[in-house]
């Protein structure tokens, strides 16, 4: 049985082509049918790829995560949005490509890191979803991800991008396996405290003590090993998952969203309240800059 055949409810992808139509499958899943999921599992997944130890430190090295996390959250979001909701190939596309790109280049990153980003990606939305999501993911859909992924990754020039989900899954889990470090390093303990940080305060202060240890039960063992975390209590990491799945069945039972939901329209999304320039968003080179480049 295929994961298209659990699908109960029809949903706004279905019947599309996804090798013509992927860009618009996967705007649908993230705007209409997991908008919510897909913004957790995105935010999960660079959260990840801070564990490896050459992505983790130079991030650390930066002090941008020290010192303006909101910003730089800020702008990963709304600069993958904006080719997301307007074209690849559009103006406003192909702007936030290119200051991506020039972001990039300011810093000595491998193509193997690049890769295995562009794998968290797509993995692990497609795993949170059917853990957490109100319904699982469609082959087409995944088919689509992959596709959507595939092109992003040619706009950045990563070179030897995976073609399927399996060769993307394959990817993810063997870069982690061989690049984690038990204990992790300064560098990474540090980025990850900041984000987690940062993830506290995107939720009324009474919650925000709870946040913390919930961000931490949802998490692999080897994940928290690479930060240098303590595994939580058993009782909080069921517990934690469990309300994540009874969410999922809860929104199953509502009617189908009729607007789209937009990154760069909610509350966590704080630099930018009179709108963005993406010319000015992100990071530029200061003079003297300590980074090599």
């Amino acid at each position: 049985m295929t994961l298209k055949t659990l699908v109960q409810t029809p949903s706004r992808t279905a019947g599309m082509d996804p090798e013509t139509e992927f860009h618009e499958i996967y705007r649908a899943l993230a705007t209409y049918e997991f908008p919510w999921d897909i913004n957790q599992a995105l935010s999960f997944a660079l959260f990840r790829t801070y564990a490896v130890p050459s992505i983790g430190d130079l991030l650390d090295r930066t002090g941008e995560f020290r010192d303006r996390p909101q910003k730089r959250y800020d702008d990963t979001a709304v600069l993958l949005e904006v080719p997301l909701l307007k074209g690849f190939d559009s103006t406003d596309g192909r702007a936030a490509i290119h200051r991506i790109n020039q972001m990039h280049k300011m810093f000595e990153i491998s193509n193997d890191d690049m890769r295995y980003v562009l794998a968290t990606f797509v993995v692990v939305p497609v795993r949170w979803i059917a853990d957490y999501g109100r319904r699982p993911l469609t082959d087409d859909e995944i088919r689509a991800t992959v596709l959507y992924y595939r092109q992003l990754g040619r706009h950045m020039a990563i070179k030897d991008v995976p073609e399927t989900y399996e060769e993307f899954a394959a990817l993810m889990d063997s870069y982690e396996a061989a690049h984690y470090r038990s204990g992790g390093t300064a560098g990474v303990r540090r980025t990850g405290d900041a984000t987690i940080d940062l993830f506290k305060t995107f939720y009324p202060a009474p919650l925000r003590p709870l946040i913390g240890a919930f961000s931490l039960s949802v998490m692999d063992d080897a994940l928290l090993d690479a930060f240098g975390y303590r595994r939580p209590p058993a009782a909080l990491r069921f517990a934690s998952r469990a309300g994540l799945r009874i969410r999922g069945r809860l929104v199953s039972l509502l009617p189908r969203r009729r607007r789209p939901r937009h990154v760069h329209d909610l509350p966590r999304i704080k630099s930018y309240p009179n709108g963005f320039d993406i010319e000015r968003m992100g990071t530029f080179a200061p003079p003297g800059c300590p980074v090599r480049h």
